[in-house]
């Protein structure tokens, strides 16, 4: 049969397609994606009763263990059913969902793919243009005894190249904690997590201070995004420094280090500036 990849878009269960609509009325089956990103909706389980609500599907829910180790039983369930994959934003903002794909295509099932906006390019309404972005890079939380930073390299060679930096901000759902590693306890959980602007930024700073290198400053210009595509999303242009003191509130959030900013640029970003 056929596996619809659906984007939902950035906001709530009203952004979705037509396409994605008749999609999801017409499968069998319909599976929501709900740990690489949120829609402002609130918690999973209330997220998951306006959609269901509004689209008059039930819905069940992919978690990460379903994603990335039981996708074999979406892709079974698609040999004999319509079955709709929902993902917030665009289908391919992931990795995870091309692996699905390419599962499914390996199995003989029709993959259909219904795109939507998501922040790869509603990260434009700030005013910096899409065309002089480089490198995306993902920004994890730091713990005491584990901090990665690979990421600085890449925006180094962005800004050496006069390119801006989106940096997606980590995503902490149903992660097991370190004491159920340890002790082999399966479905124990941290709490959600959602890093702030605020927190990457302090973690940007401190590998600055680390490599010595120049990649940026305190002093640097960037852009501080929040609930991107949502009523209530806030955008803020000013230095690291003044975005590590501004208050953004709720998640998702997202972070922009500038490269070399072009004048009808920084006309855009002054409506934004602190």
């Amino acid at each position: 049969m056929v596996l619809s990849m659906v984007g939902l878009g950035l906001g709530d269960e009203r952004d979705i397609t037509i396409r994605g609509m008749d999609a999801v009325r017409g499968a069998d089956r319909v599976y929501l994606e709900a740990y690489t990103s949120l829609l402002d909706l609130g918690p999973v389980e209330s997220a998951i009763s306006r959609l269901e609500d509004f689209y008059g599907r039930e819905i069940i829910l992919a978690d990460r263990e379903m994603v990335e180790q039981a996708a074999e039983e979406i892709v079974e369930a698609a040999r004999s059913e319509k079955v709709a994959f929902l993902v917030v934003g665009d289908p391919f903002g992931a990795t995870t969902h091309s692996d699905l794909v390419v599962r499914a295509r390996r199995s003989g099932v029709e993959v259909e793919v219904i795109h939507n906006a998501s922040v790869m390019n509603a990260i434009g309404v700030c005013g910096l243009q899409l065309y002089r972005f480089g490198e995306t890079i993902s920004i994890p939380f730091f713990t005491e005894t584990w901090k990665p930073d690979s990421f600085y390299d890449k925006i180094k060679a962005n800004r050496t190249l006069g390119l801006h930096t989106l940096c997606l901000l980590d995503i902490r759902v149903k992660e097991p904690s370190v004491e159920a590693l340890c002790r082999g306890l399966k479905n124990t959980y941290e709490p959600p997590r959602y890093m702030s602007i605020n927190t990457a930024v302090e973690q940007l700073l401190e590998v600055e201070e680390q490599r010595k290198e120049k990649a940026y400053s305190d002093e640097t210009l960037a852009v501080g995004l929040a609930r991107l595509g949502t009523k209530s999303q806030k955008i803020v242009a000013g230095t690291l420094k003044q975005l590590e003191a501004t208050e953004f509130g709720a998640p998702l959030h997202c972070l922009v280090i500038t490269g070399n900013v072009h004048v009808m640029e920084n006309e855009m970003l002054s409506f934004f500036a602190t």
